[in-house]
């Protein structure tokens, strides 16, 4: 992979700003919790919180507008000294890898805003100042190029989402907050120690650099296995999965979202920008394993989520079982599964987040997310009940919804590659619809089960804008997946061919 050195034609900094404002803004808005005392000010903070997350989002569209589609290298390239004596650099830029995901995490926020209008009523402005942060820290992870600033940011998103579930979450919230705290950190421990021996071996910690560097194949094996142990804990992977139920269940709405819809991406787009470019060698050798921990997290996990009583821990445990395509996607080596398996990641940003709403907006009425504790939904909330179906059928792989596009790639990449792979990853299909469905008769169908229920009200002007955006782009990736899909090409070709390339020194016995 060639390293760019183009700059945006606009010569206008947009990935820093697209990082750095939303991280000022929340910190400005942090300065207004002194003014909540009065509903003014409580209002004030809400609607500053607002106008600063949608001028976020819009920052970021320059960025899709002056994409160039054919170009494979990093775009809106940012470059200046930052610690010189250890020659770290304030590097920034984008390929058609990340670009989606910069978007992605700002309009996701917007929607984190709107869902916490009038749930939140204590430190509200701590509330969403740590959300804005965390857009803007999320954003760096997408958009660093330098292997110190990209392990800041990775790890600097930690700070926002540990205090969102440990102050504003459930009742075990300060052991939810404190297992996904350590699950992540312990698991990053290492991926610092192969930063730092890249930095020795290279002299520089600039990534597109070590994307170039001839590692014999012990080496390459001891660098990916590095890097796994953190992006597998991040994504998360079968068997070190165990925090994301927890940490969903006990974080508030908002901090669901977040998790499913961005924070988990992390981990698999850290396999594409450092594990594969870096260790080609060592990805190929390890391809079996990493196809049988993608099964495995498609296959029992998808079970798992069948016997899920909680309707938040449900869609947790299909977050992993989604993101096992994810994984396969990426390790079968061909182009169709690695676009297919980017394509799921950014759906499942819509999809997950959009069914962390919907429950959401059951919990704020009810305080209850046991499937038991419903049924007939659909006689008190029927605008609610056609989101949430629908939404549902997104999860499930539906065509001409956003699940499908991604899942129809991996499987049929999949296919070529091996037919009892192809065979094994396509009964998600049926899980997921299996474990949506049964979920959806449950809380949606049938007759009014309580008194609960029957005293529900439908969706407010707020709640059903919100989710009506949601369904728009889950119906508009589907429909025409053609946007997202051709920025994507040029940059996975890219690394498509790189990977093909040993990297092991002329002369070295593999």
């Amino acid at each position: 992979m060639t390293e760019t050195t183009a700059l945006m034609s606009t010569g206008i900094p947009w990935l820093s700003i697209s990082i750095w404002f939303p991280i000022l803004a929340g910190f400005g808005i942090l300065l207004l919790g002194a003014r909540e005392a009065s509903a003014q000010g409580r209002a004030l903070v809400r609607k500053t919180a607002l106008s600063a997350s949608v001028l976020g989002f819009l920052i970021t569209l320059p960025l899709v507008g002056s994409f160039e589609l054919a170009h494979k290298g990093f775009q809106f390239v940012e470059k200046a000294a930052w610690i010189e004596r250890f020659n770290v650099q304030y590097f920034l830029g984008i390929d058609g890898i990340s670009l989606w995901f910069v978007p992605l995490t700002a309009l996701i926020t917007i929607f984190v805003v709107v869902a916490g209008w009038e749930v939140i009523e204590d430190r509200i402005a701590q509330y969403m100042g740590a959300f804005l942060i965390l857009s803007g820290l999320l954003i760096g992870v997408f958009a660093a190029l330098d292997g110190i600033l990209f392990y800041i940011f990775f790890e600097a998103t930690l700070i926002p989402m540990y205090l969102i579930i440990g102050i504003w979450g459930g009742q075990r919230r300060v052991y939810a907050a404190f297992k996904f705290f350590l699950y992540t950190l312990l698991g990053s421990l290492l991926t610092l120690v192969a930063i730092i021996y890249l930095f020795s071996q290279s002299g520089s910690f600039e990534i597109p650099s070590w994307h170039r560097m001839p590692l014999d194949l012990d080496t390459q094996i001891l660098i990916f296995t590095a890097f796994l142990i953190a992006f597998a804990v991040k994504v998360p992977m079968w068997p070190v999965h165990t925090w994301l139920p927890d940490a969903h269940v006990e974080a508030p709405t908002g901090g669901s979202v977040v998790l499913a819809a961005i924070m988990l991406k992390l981990g698999a787009y850290g396999f594409l920008r450092l594990s594969l470019p870096i260790a080609p060698d060592a990805s190929h050798e390890l391809a079996g394993l990493m196809i049988v921990l993608s099964l495995v997290a498609v296959i029992y996990i998808g079970l798992v989520a069948l016997v899920q009583e909680d309707m938040k821990k449900l869609v947790a445990y299909s977050s992993i079982a989604h993101m096992g395509f994810v994984t396969l996607g990426f390790f079968i080596f061909s182009s169709l599964g690695m676009v297919g398996g980017i394509v799921q990641m950014v759906s499942h940003g819509f999809v997950s987040g959009a069914l962390f709403l919907c429950i959401g907006v059951l919990y704020d009425r009810m305080h209850t997310r046991r499937i038991s504790d419903f049924g007939g939904v659909i006689n008190r909330m029927p605008k609610f009940a056609a989101l949430f179906v629908f939404f549902g059928m997104a999860n499930a792989g539906l065509p001409a919804t956003s699940g499908f596009i991604g899942e129809f790639m991996v499987i049929l990449a999949a296919v070529k590659y091996n037919f009892w792979v192809g065979l094994l990853s396509a009964t998600a299909l049926i899980l997921g619809a299996a474990y949506t469905l049964w979920m959806i008769k449950r809380v949606i169908f049938g007759e009014v089960e309580n008194d609960h229920v029957a005293s529900l009200k439908d969706l407010n002007g707020r709640e059903f804008g919100m989710l009506m955006a949601m369904a728009f782009l889950v119906l508009f990736m589907g429909l025409w997946p053609a946007p997202f899909t051709d920025r994507m090409t040029a940059s996975v070709d890219d690394l498509i061919s790189h990977v093909a390339v040993s990297k092991i020194p002329a002369g070295t016995t593999p």
